[in-house]
């Protein structure tokens, strides 16, 4: 069963919220009793950044391409729900809006509504907020909003920890939290030296708290502090500009791709993983061209009829399993933004049977209330609506769905900025005069742009072996073959229909019905079965014994389905898809630049394996953000792990090693 909350929030009887934790007010009220939580976040925090103005005048953000806004203490989100609207309402504003929020004690969805129930015009924004408030783990989480355009990154854990995970210049700093008497840690110098790390030259902060130590201590970091009129009952606020004395000697990541260089992507391959990225660039401005081999839309594995999104889970916790989370996060969130529901996705959840006992959940304050929102033992009614004993071992995963992964190829394609060229084989790649180009087997070149990015699945590795002049890029890609069996519910008998799982069931395989078949099989409701694993195949076949092994998982999976479908599964019934996916030896796939220095502006996407549908789309923006310099939208052991030049970071190493190695051998040998 899943714990008790702890709730961080108390509402006291005047209405005003208090954190339990530290007997302390989230916001003060004025003289008369008023709640002036938005009258406070615009008048300290952002016209303290200078970012909205009592009077019209101009503010800082205008005219910029992106603002990014660090703050240190999220508590309700009152400052943020400010800043979007002050965003959205402001002329020639930023065209994209990064808030990175630091927050050891999340509120619930609940409380983030009910705080700004004052404010009509903060309202829509606040429900938004809190429909994607969910599954808020340690760790960090991105939650994009006004189609891509605004990113919120929350980074949930202690403040020290996660300014550490931040690697990015910020413009704006809302020092926030609760008073330095309750909460001294918000405060103490080494924070203050870790929010200063993140400055650049002119970077603004505010803050309520005027603390004489904390202004010395502000000033000690590089900071010109001044204080301002504050709003009763505060008599004063805190502004200050970082303007140091010295060189700041940190070195934060820079954007692969400078302001001042061409934003043009050529990528190869428009499936799921090349149209998330093309989508992701394209949102960003840049000019996109994609060539696919195929016909349209779909034309190899991620033409998939069907297939589901959902964590993965471990009993440590793995870095895969995190890694998942973060992908299927941002899987949901584009399916929300460009497919229609009920026909292209449906974010039913879906139920785990953990065959053989397989895929625990981690136990006791190792999987916090928040993990329970994400993955949660099965209770008894949802193992009997699947046709499963009641007892049976398995797990429901709320936050997840199915989808039709050749719509969301589409929808992503479609994106203004992108052009796709079908029907192109590319021959060879090379680099010439910092530009790079693709031939065809005349020697013609079919396309050049600044940035090259390989997403052409297990072609991946034949295709980067066509470089001319350059060393070999180690990407050690296998193919690993499936096949689905399907068919139409409406050949199957109505009570079995009736009797069939309301959601995805996953474990051994997956069964899913109700998603409707593609137009080449009729078009009509369905249902899905598979996939079988077949490694060391190049090429995807259609096995007629597959649909046997299909109906032998589902024995395994759904046993009292097993006999009941057998008919289904005859020849002349049964329908049949196979795709051909690839892995990689450490089970994650290989995502950006292969080597900055060696290669600059070449980077892959591709090793997605069975995750495809859960990883693309955060595959997509950890190049964007490679690429424009921005807040990654996972903690950065975890985008390190998915780094594509782990493979030729290790054959250097290897290099470097080799030679004395064999000195010492031929030290030793007779």
């Amino acid at each position: 069963m899943q714990p008790a909350a702890q709730q961080p929030v108390h509402w006291d009887e005047t209405g005003t919220p208090r954190s339990t934790l530290f007997d302390d007010v989230y916001r003060s009220r004025g003289f008369h009793g008023a709640d002036r939580g938005l009258l406070q976040s615009r008048h300290v925090f952002l016209q303290g950044c200078g970012l909205w103005s009592a009077d019209g005048k101009p503010t800082l953000w205008q005219g910029q391409q992106q603002w990014h806004v660090l703050e240190t203490g999220f508590g309700l989100g009152l400052n943020f729900l400010a800043t979007w609207h002050a965003w959205k309402h402001t002329l020639n504003r930023p065209q994209r809006l990064f808030f990175t929020s630091i927050e050891a004690w999340p509120v619930t969805a609940h409380d983030i509504e009910r705080s700004t129930q004052a404010w009509p015009e903060l309202q829509p924004l606040a429900t938004e907020l809190a429909q994607a408030w969910r599954g808020l783990m340690p760790g960090i989480h991105r939650l994009v909003f006004e189609g891509g355009a605004l990113q919120l990154t929350l980074c949930i854990g202690p403040v020290e920890k996660m300014l550490r995970e931040i690697d990015v210049k910020v413009d704006s700093v809302y020092l926030d939290g609760f008073s330095p008497d309750v909460n001294p840690q918000m405060w103490e110098l080494h924070t203050l030296k870790s929010v200063a790390r993140l400055c650049q030259s002119g970077s603004r902060v505010a803050s309520w708290c005027v603390k004489r130590g904390v202004r010395e201590d502000l000033a000690q970091c590089g900071f010109a502090v001044e204080r301002a009129d504050g709003l009763p009952p505060k008599s004063h606020r805190l502004q200050a500009t970082f303007a140091p004395a010295w060189t700041p000697r940190t070195k934060l990541r820079s954007p692969l791709q400078p302001d001042h260089s061409p934003k043009t992507a050529l990528i190869l391959g428009a499936g799921l993983s090349g149209s998330a990225v093309a989508c992701s660039l394209a949102r960003r401005g840049w000019q996109v061209r994609l060539l696919d081999s195929g016909a349209g839309p779909g034309a190899g594995a991620s033409g998939l009829p069907a297939g589901l999104t959902a964590p993965h889970v471990s009993p440590d916790d793995s870095l895969l399993s995190r890694i998942t989370r973060a992908g299927v996060r941002s899987t949901l969130q584009r399916c929300k933004q460009l497919l229609q529901i009920g026909a292209d996705w449906q974010p039913t959840g879906v139920l785990e049977h953990r065959v053989e006992g397989k895929r625990a959940l981690p136990e006791g304050e190792a999987w916090p209330v928040a993990a329970h929102e994400w993955s949660t033992p099965a209770t008894p009614e949802r193992n009997a609506q699947a046709g499963l004993p009641a007892q049976a071992q398995a797990l429901w995963h709320d936050l997840a769905a199915w989808l039709r992964p050749r719509q969301l190829v589409a929808a992503q394609l479609a994106t203004p900025g992108v052009q796709v060229q079908w029907n192109t084989r590319v021959h060879t790649l090379r680099r010439c005069e910092g530009t790079w180009q693709v031939l065809d087997a005349e020697g013609l070149v079919l396309a050049e742009a600044a940035v090259l990015i390989v997403a052409g699945g297990f072609d991946t590795r034949a295709l980067l072996e066509t470089m001319v002049h350059a060393p070999t890029i180690q990407l050690p890609l296998n193919p690993l073959r499936g096949q689905i069996s399907m068919g139409a519910l409406s050949t199957l008998p109505a009570g079995l229909v009736n009797s069939l799982p309301p959601t995805p069931v996953n474990g051994h395989g997956s069964f899913i019905t109700g998603v409707p078949l593609p137009p080449e099989f009729g078009g009509q409701a369905g249902w899905y079965l598979g996939s079988t694993f077949e490694r060391a195949c190049s090429q995807a076949v259609l096995r007629e014994e597959d649909h046997a092994a299909n109906h032998q998982r589902l024995a395994t999976l759904l046993p009292a389905l097993s006999e009941p479908m057998r008919s289904a599964f005859a020849p002349g019934q049964v329908m049949a898809w196979a795709g051909l996916r690839c892995t990689l030896p450490d089970r994650v796939p290989a995502v950006g630049a292969v080597d900055s220095e060696q290669f600059p502006g070449l980077m892959v996407c591709a090793g997605m394996g069975a995750r495809g549908i859960s990883l693309s789309v955060l595959s997509g923006e950890l190049i964007a953000a490679e690429l424009e310099g921005e807040p990654l939208p996972l903690e950065l052991a975890l985008a390190q792990r998915l780094m594509a030049g782990r493979f030729n970071a290790a054959k250097t190493t290897s290099a470097k090693t080799t030679p004395r190695a064999s000195a010492a051998k031929s030290a030793h040998s007779p």
